[in-house]
């Protein structure tokens, strides 16, 4: 079986050696796969602890919002003119409003880092694999070019 599996490669290249179609260095492509694939795994890795790191943070922002809610409401006392009352809850609004900026900022400084590891690890492996499945063909009786 190996025999016949043999030959008929061998017909394959000598066909593809007929037409003048390229040949492949197979082992060069599975490397240039396996790369892909290690690339991709890098990238999941990055998104995995991009995730668990959003995570902690949102986890941080509830925690943090139930400890300034809780301190608040203990400093909350029904006293003084309507005026300072108002002045206060406007005071109290105006930092609760801010945190929830600051918070949205930090989660998206977050999810953007993370997609940007990600990507330039995919973007860097795609121009990788260009260039060396471009290097591991060549034509048939055909010196390779020059880049």
């Amino acid at each position: 079986m190996a025999q016949e599996t043999q030959s008929f490669v061998d017909m394959l290249k000598k066909f593809g050696s007929d037409l003048g179609i390229p040949k492949v260095d197979v082992d060069k492509l599975v490397d240039v796969h396996l790369k892909n694939l290690d690339a991709l795994a890098q990238s999941a890795q990055i998104a995995s602890e991009g995730a668990k790191s959003l995570t902690i943070k949102q986890k941080e922002i509830v925690e943090s919002i139930f400890r300034e809610t809780l301190k608040l409401v203990r400093e909350i006392k029904p006293a003084g003119t309507p005026q300072e009352i108002l002045a206060k809850q406007a005071e109290l609004a105006r930092k609760a409003f801010d945190a929830t900026i600051e918070n949205t900022r930090d989660l998206a400084e977050l999810v953007k880092k993370t997609n940007e590891d990600a990507l330039t690890i995919i973007g860097e492996r795609v121009r990788g694999s260009i260039m060396e499945i471009r290097g591991s063909f060549e034509r048939a009786g055909v010196t390779k070019e020059k880049p």
